[in-house]
């Protein structure tokens, strides 16, 4: 099969661990681990979350006082990058050396009528309690909300329309290349006037872009990797129950956080809808059972 699978975040740094080089790469290789018996049964495409990692290059930015802070186009790119190279190292030295690895930096193009820009819901960087996000907005001109028993920046997220890098990762996949591709949800640009590409103050969903790009490439199976086992009813509360199997229809009728799970019932929809093919939402460590539809919420058109 061709899979996309989207590893969140969240699954390469966890929630609330220290945002250093060594936390980074132990869970890049332990999603390695995770993905290799996959890469060598199956023809794999690869994107990421960068929302963590956006967040912290941003703080880095703001504080050197020299020059203007760097937009966070240029940082989604810088992300993509150090992420992207990381994962080739840990899959490389767990693949056969014949077996090519390549990233792609990756464009996506937006609106910029997109009405996200009055509503940011996107979270990045890292998570502070509600005393210190508070103080962080009023003094930096944040938005912030409430993610889990924490607190964190959010900025606009609107919708992806066109991945820009499309031909160059066919023909990578022709020569049975693993892709590295749309990390952080791709690299927010839109056109000011015809022809004309300039980059944007935003941070597009993965999830989102990564259906997109599924439905693009046409892929077999779109895989969304999290720090949860599934998509939950009642997430957190005292009836909380798991949806083992769904279709968008069904699953249309319970609402989700627009911070976390909501893009990601919203990507898997929209790819099932669009191809008739299956999506799953679950844990890195279960990712061969959700290949072969064990585990995880499985995305169904029927």
């Amino acid at each position: 099969m061709r899979i996309v699978i989207a590893l969140g975040g969240n699954a390469l740094l966890r929630r609330g661990e220290e945002m250093t080089a060594d936390n980074q790469r132990e869970n890049i290789r332990i999603a390695a681990r995770a993905l290799a018996p996959i890469i060598e049964e199956h023809e794999v495409v690869i994107s990421h979350g960068n929302g963590p990692q956006v967040g912290l290059l941003s703080l880095q930015s703001a504080a050197y006082k020299e020059v203007e802070e760097y937009p966070l186009d240029i940082l989604g790119a810088q992300t993509q990058g150090m992420i992207g190279y990381m994962i080739e190292q840990e899959l490389g030295n767990l693949l056969p050396i014949e077996k090519p690895i390549a990233s792609i930096l990756t464009m996506v193009e937006i609106d910029p009528e997109d009405p996200a820009f009055s509503n940011p819901t996107k979270p990045i960087g890292p998570v502070y309690s509600e005393k210190d996000a508070k103080q962080l907005a009023e003094n930096k001109g944040w938005d912030i909300k409430q993610d889990g028993e924490y607190w964190r920046r959010v900025v606009p997220s609107p919708e992806p329309h066109r991945i820009f890098e499309l031909r160059p990762i066919h023909w990578l996949l022709e020569k049975g290349t693993v892709v590295i591709c749309a990390g952080g949800g791709g690299i927010p640009t839109s056109y000011v006037e015809k022809g004309k590409l300039e980059g944007v103050e935003v941070v597009i969903d993965k999830d989102k872009a990564s259906s997109l790009l599924a439905f693009e490439l046409d892929a077999d199976l779109l895989i969304m990797a999290t720090d949860t086992d599934g998509v939950y009813i009642d997430w957190g509360g005292d009836s909380q129950e798991i949806i083992s199997k769904t279709t968008p229809e069904k699953i249309g009728q319970y609402t989700f956080d627009s911070g976390s799970m909501g893009p990601k019932v919203e990507a898997a929809c929209t790819f099932v809808e669009r191809t008739g093919q299956r999506a799953v939402i679950g844990s890195l460590n279960d990712i061969k059972k959700m290949v072969n539809s064990l585990a995880g919420t499985q995305f169904t058109l029927k």
